[in-house]
């Protein structure tokens, strides 16, 4: 009776055991943790400049995307189309953001195309010109400098003075193609470095005329109409006012990390649907083929 018993006790001494060795194998058995997921983000400052008219919608996207990316520094300048070609060619900034394509002689630099959206730029005078609309010719032989007079073009007996862009504005590049048939701007045309010093001289200026896009409009100017059309971003769409250029974002070659990043937000739905046309552009994807 007593080795029954002995047995019983060892038995159940061995299971009780054998129990606690399960229970302590399954309380410190190694957990499988998911490996972080890879980020995009390599490098926490990246560069843009160029286009003064593309910049308001770039400053705007690069500030959300700063707040999203804790730690990230967009650095966005002007300068104009042309100095954020031949910058980002060099490879001194990632991003040239310019209203004109890269030209043959920066081909070979491997600029890679990111186009953003579509930026309509007006004719605007100051408010004091009572000429209301211009056609294409006449808008031509003034900028050319053949017609110096509003009275020539139905307005007052007030002398015209012409508010442009440096040589290097995309801007002023897109008039001359579209307006001037490719001629150039007269010697005449006073020339400002950015956009907004064109607008305040322009408002400034009695009997001014100038070009700017439709992102920087205030009520100081007056935008004219083009061959009887006024801007809208309908009529752009529809083929009837064609002063207006697709907006470029170039990288020297295939854009990576933080830099791809940064595009792929801009180009994101989340970015485009809500900032695009609120800013006075028009998504590319509005646009007719």
């Amino acid at each position: 009776m007593f080795k029954s018993k002995s047995r019983i006790a060892l038995v159940s001494t061995t299971l009780i055991a054998l129990l606690a060795l399960v229970g302590c194998g399954q309380t410190a058995a190694p957990t499988t943790t998911p490996a972080p997921s890879s980020t995009s983000i390599d490098k926490k400052t990246i560069s843009a400049a160029g286009s003064t008219a593309l910049q308001p919608l770039v400053k705007l996207a690069a500030d959300e995307f700063m707040a999203k990316n804790s730690g990230v520094q967009v650095n966005l300048s002007g300068g104009g189309s042309m100095t954020g070609l031949n910058n980002v060619a060099s490879g001194s900034i990632e991003i040239g953001n310019s209203d004109v394509v890269s030209p043959e002689e920066l081909k070979s630099a491997g600029l890679v195309d990111h186009q953003v959206c579509i930026a309509p730029f007006l004719l605007i005078v100051n408010k004091d010109v009572k000429v209301d609309n211009l056609t294409k010719a006449q808008a031509a032989d003034i900028f050319t400098g053949k017609i110096t007079n509003w009275k020539d073009v139905g307005g007052q007996d007030l002398k015209i003075s012409i508010i442009g862009r440096a040589a290097s504005s995309g801007t002023r590049l897109n008039v001359e193609k579209i307006v001037m048939d490719g001629q150039k701007m007269t010697d005449a045309a006073a020339a400002q470095d950015s956009t907004g010093n064109l607008l305040t001289g322009v408002a400034q200026t009695a009997g001014a005329i100038g070009y700017i896009d439709a992102a920087y409009l205030k009520d100081t100017v007056k935008a004219l109409k083009f061959n009887g059309v006024a801007y809208s971003p309908e009529a752009v769409i529809s083929g009837q006012y064609p002063i207006y250029s697709y907006e470029h974002m170039y990288t020297k070659g295939e854009p990576t990390g933080t830099v791809k990043a940064f595009l792929d937000y801009i180009m994101s739905a989340e970015f485009q649907d809500k900032n695009v046309e609120k800013t006075g552009f028009i998504p590319v994807s509005k646009m007719k083929k």
